[in-house]
């Protein structure tokens, strides 16, 4: 089954019987998705690669896209409303490195369960109008994908797909986490890019020849290198593959992507909060190393929790940021300090980050906020940015899993 060329426009009739569909994707969206995922990866196994082993099989990935076909049949009418979802879609499928020739794989298949799930004929108006809707939304992506991959060959130092990059240096920044500066091999600079984006690592992998994962670039752009910090994971095949690698070693590095970033051309008066747990301070450390450079008379509030002194990485370097520049303030708080934590004094308070923290360390909640970390943290930092009505152009955050969760919880 072949997807139909993308229309210019939906017509009225596929607008109103994709809306249709919705309740039924609602009840049925990761049954579907589920076999999807099982019948493209039985009849195009050459497509594997580019999807995440672990998430597939945690059905991170089933549900995302289940959230996504959902939001896509009931707002079909009204595109707009997804605008931020199919641009961070483009970033993700840049970094993978998604063509146009693997739409139509996907296409087809995802045409294919439609139809086996619902149990419709192959010309029945709700397959029609899916087969149409998505060939709309195929081309929107496509030409905004191109518009990314162009922006990264032509930028200076940038290229195209995966070069070879050496670790030219690896720090163990806790028990945890190691950081890794990696150069290009051909000994040429690196690109710029927006504090808060990703490069896309690929790797050897088994089952499917290479896998590939994204991670936060952890430093303001430096034109000598990349630095990415990466968590060493329970059985995290790539991030324990990384943690294996020596320095001289070489690694196949995608272009920085990434919809979620500080803009510094924007110059807001507001204060700026960067919240971060865990190894979700990578991104946001970027940030506050960039926005400390660009703007030292902006506000900048920089709160991060970790379980402990052996867990928390930067500690130091964040300290020193924090001395160096009056405009900044920083606040580390432990969940379980350890009695060496206290005598060394490396805390400033215990417990999770939560409203009545951030409340009492603001000066007003009219801020501009970024955040990123484990789940429950993301939840209840975004659940209370709701509650205290901040509007949604100052909210910004990175959840590696699909929005809906983090949206319903």
């Amino acid at each position: 089954m072949k997807t139909p060329p993308a229309p210019l426009a939906l017509s009225e009739n596929t607008i109103a019987t994709v809306k249709s569909t919705s309740p039924v994707l609602q009840e049925n969206g990761e049954l579907l998705t589920r076999h999807f995922y099982e019948r493209m990866f039985r009849e195009n196994p050459e497509v594997s690669s580019l999807f995440n082993a672990s998430n597939q099989a945690g059905g991170t990935q089933q549900r995302a896209l289940a959230g996504a076909i959902c939001a896509f049949a009931a707002n079909v009418d009204n595109l707009e409303v997804l605008a931020s979802a199919v641009e961070r879609i483009a970033q993700k499928h840049a970094g993978l490195r998604i063509l146009p020739e693997h739409y139509p794989i996907v296409g087809s298949n995802l045409l294919a369960a439609i139809q086996e799930v619902l149990s419709l004929p192959a010309d029945h108006e709700i397959v029609t109008a899916w087969a149409e809707a998505y060939g709309f939304l195929a081309s929107i992506l496509i030409g905004r994908e191109h518009q990314i991959y162009t922006e990264q060959e032509n930028k200076e130092n940038g290229w195209s797909g995966f070069k070879n990059f050496r670790i030219v240096r690896k720090v163990r920044e806790s028990d945890v986490i190691t950081s890794f500066y990696l150069s290009p091999e051909d000994g040429s600079n690196v690109p710029g890019y927006k504090p808060g984006q990703y490069i896309t690592v690929r790797v050897p992998d088994p089952k499917s020849g290479t896998t590939m994962r994204n991670y936060s670039l952890s430093c303001a752009p430096n034109p000598g290198h990349f630095r990415i910090s990466v968590k060493a994971e329970p059985n995290g095949a790539v991030s324990n593959f990384l943690h294996g690698k020596a320095e001289g070693e070489t690694l196949e590095i995608g272009p920085p992507c990434g919809e979620f970033f500080l803009d510094l051309s924007e110059h807001h008066e507001r204060p700026l909060v960067l919240l971060s747990a865990g190894v979700g301070i990578t991104p946001l450390l970027a940030m506050l190393e960039s926005a400390t450079n660009a703007r030292p008379e902006r506000e900048i509030y920089f709160i991060h929790g970790s379980l402990h002194g052996k867990t928390h990485s930067f500690a130091s370097h964040v300290r020193e940021i924090s001395a160096k520049n009056d405009n900044v303030t920083s606040h580390i708080r432990y969940s379980e300090p350890t009695e060496e934590d206290r005598a060394a004094n490396r805390f400033d308070s215990t417990g999770y980050i939560d409203a009545e923290l951030i409340g009492n360390l603001l000066p007003t909640r009219d801020c501009d906020y970024y955040f990123c970390g484990p789940k429950p943290f993301m939840s209840s930092i975004y659940r209370q940015l709701l509650a205290w009505g901040i509007p949604g152009t100052q909210v910004h955050f990175e959840f590696f899993g699909p929005r809906e969760e983090l949206e319903t919880a």
